[in-house]
């Protein structure tokens, strides 16, 4: 296939992109309709939401945010506690507090207005240079190159880049900084994250039906799927620990909140040991919250989080309704379980007792 002159293949590239985006572009929330003005918190919140996490996973979380705190003000104006436990379950939770923290500042020292570059967007808590670009160019018009993972595998194909990621990142974001349209630079941006997540999908790519096909030197070599090039994974390590699921007569549950820093800063948990790699199972009892009869469920949870993978054994057991807390825990009523900061692996513990009751 003849490739015309780069320049006239980027104008030619960008134009046929947005000509397929504004048949074809998803109807997201958090998205302006065609010819209205996009609204930077909006864009802001679902920018947070979305950084390692699916557009699936973050849609009713985002609405039930955007129901609850329908501005930056209100948003500023919750408590941590509140934040935390309307995030619980999304995962990353220091994006959490982050964005409580941002909307702090918007809120006050900015007077309820996010800076409109990516300069000044980077400056706040949370938002690093993805963000930031992506925030400038959809919610302000700024042509600043938003490569998020969809947009850097349509890149990636579209120029065959053979590098291996992430040392590719810096040819991707010049490669996207050479096609986008001075004029429409946030459609731009979204009509790459459409396509990739629609058309040039990570295998299988639909390239028949690809607005991009005649412009595409990854199609012209036989393997798109072959690209984007990833440098090797490391394997994560396993840690290991236990969970002490205590309950009392009344039904109420021992818990505790973690350190507001850190791995799960903030959240709520089950009572636990350390997770670690070389983790002496034997010893698990002596380190229960509380002194009990404590029996092991024969099930396990199992969690990954980036760098390492988690087996957790549960223990359980009953004790009187009188029993006090000790300091630093908390007894929470059982029903009110679900009203809790938890994590995801906090839950799967919870479930695991349920299911073994």
């Amino acid at each position: 296939m003849a490739f015309k002159t780069s320049l006239d293949a980027c104008a030619g590239a960008a134009a046929a992109l947005l000509a397929w985006y504004d048949r074809h572009r998803r109807d997201l929330p958090w998205r302006a309709l065609p010819g209205e003005p996009a609204d930077p918190y909006k864009v802001w919140l679902s920018e947070i939401m979305l950084q390692q996490t699916t557009v699936t996973a973050v849609k009713p979380y985002f609405l039930r945010f955007l129901a609850r705190w329908p501005n930056v003000g209100l948003l500023a104006q919750a408590s941590g506690e509140e934040v935390m436990r309307a995030w619980a379950g999304l995962g990353y939770y220091s994006r959490a507090r982050n964005l409580h923290a941002c909307a702090k500042i918007v809120a006050g020292p900015l007077k309820g207005k996010f800076p409109d570059t990516e300069a000044g967007l980077q400056d706040l808590p949370g938002i690093g240079p993805y963000t930031a670009a992506a925030v400038a160019a959809i919610a302000f018009g700024r042509p600043a190159a938003a490569i998020d993972g969809n947009a850097e595998r349509v890149l990636a194909r579209l120029h065959s880049i053979a590098t291996p990621l992430p040392a590719a990142r810096s040819e991707i974001k010049a490669k996207a900084a050479a096609m986008m349209p001075v004029e429409q630079p946030g459609d731009f941006a979204q009509a790459m994250m459409d396509l990739g997540a629609m058309i040039c999908s990570p295998k299988h790519p639909s390239c028949d039906i690809c607005p991009l096909l005649k412009f595409c030197r990854g199609h012209a070599s036989g393997c798109p799927e072959s690209l984007p090039r990833k440098a090797l994974r490391r394997a994560r390590p396993l840690r290991q620990g236990a969970a002490f699921f205590v309950r009392r007569g009344d039904g109420a549950v021992l818990v505790r909140t973690r350190p507001p820093k850190g791995l799960l800063g903030g959240m709520t948990e089950i009572p636990g040991t350390a997770w670690e790699i070389y983790f002496d199972a034997a010893l698990a009892a002596r380190q229960a919250p509380i002194e009990a009869s404590y029996r092991k469920l024969g099930r396990e949870v199992t969690h990954a989080f980036t760098h390492f993978a988690l087996r957790l054994d549960i223990y359980v057991a009953e004790v009187a309704n009188r029993r006090r807390a000790p300091a630093g825990y908390r007894f929470v009523p059982e029903c009110g379980l679900d009203k809790e900061a938890f994590p995801s692996v906090m839950r799967k513990v919870i479930e695991a007792v349920r299911q073994n009751a």
